[in-house]
């Protein structure tokens, strides 16, 4: 299973979670992760996901996705309902990050969220030089095209959790298909953190 998996995100959120979980993804996008936590771990997942045409991909690949806005909440789930609620790469997308997390921390007993880093070199180096903002492979979009209404990086998210006293039980950070090790605010793009409160 692992060698045909192309994302390494993907990946180490399979490796993240238990064989037969429960999980809730939140912006579920076309639903492939889904899809390879159902094939790789027995997982019974669900999805919600806004765009319309993205739950017509889930529904394609058999995976059960509901229309909704993360921003409206999460009430019609009771307290710890999941194992594991995903948040990977949407909590830049949603207007009240808080209150997002805080519901996915009440229905998941943990949660997973992957983020994009926006304080890694590459971007940087354009805004710095360029005097512009950043497009790179893994933040393709320009500034008035981009879903992404929130810009942070690692430590700012690392920060965000301390100051609420949530928990990071594990955090990896991630370039291309490969992890980095040293300095990853300043060399990955992207970070995954399995937390807890």
């Amino acid at each position: 299973m692992r060698s045909r998996i192309e994302r390494l995100d993907h990946r180490i959120i399979l490796g993240l979670i238990e064989q037969g979980a429960t999980v809730l993804d939140l912006g579920c996008g076309d639903g492939s992760l889904l899809k390879l936590l159902a094939q790789g771990k027995g997982v019974m997942g669900q999805g919600i996901e806004l765009d319309d045409q993205e739950i017509f991909r889930c529904v394609e690949k058999g995976v059960f996705a509901l229309h909704g806005d993360l921003d409206s909440g999460l009430e019609q789930y009771k307290d710890k309902s999941f194992d594991y609620v995903i948040l990977n790469q949407s909590i830049q997308q949603v207007r009240n990050v808080e209150a997002v997390i805080s519901d996915a921390l009440r229905v998941g007993k943990k949660v997973i969220v992957g983020v994009p880093n926006f304080a890694n070199y590459r971007a940087r180096l354009q805004l710095f030089f360029g005097g512009r903002a950043p497009v790179t492979k893994t933040l393709p979009y320009r500034w008035f095209e981009t879903p992404n209404i929130r810009s942070f990086s690692l430590k700012d998210f690392e920060r965000f959790c301390a100051d609420r006293g949530i928990a990071i039980e594990k955090a990896h950070y991630l370039r291309g298909l490969t992890r980095v090790l040293l300095m990853p605010n300043l060399f990955a793009e992207s970070g995954i953190f399995l937390i807890k409160r």
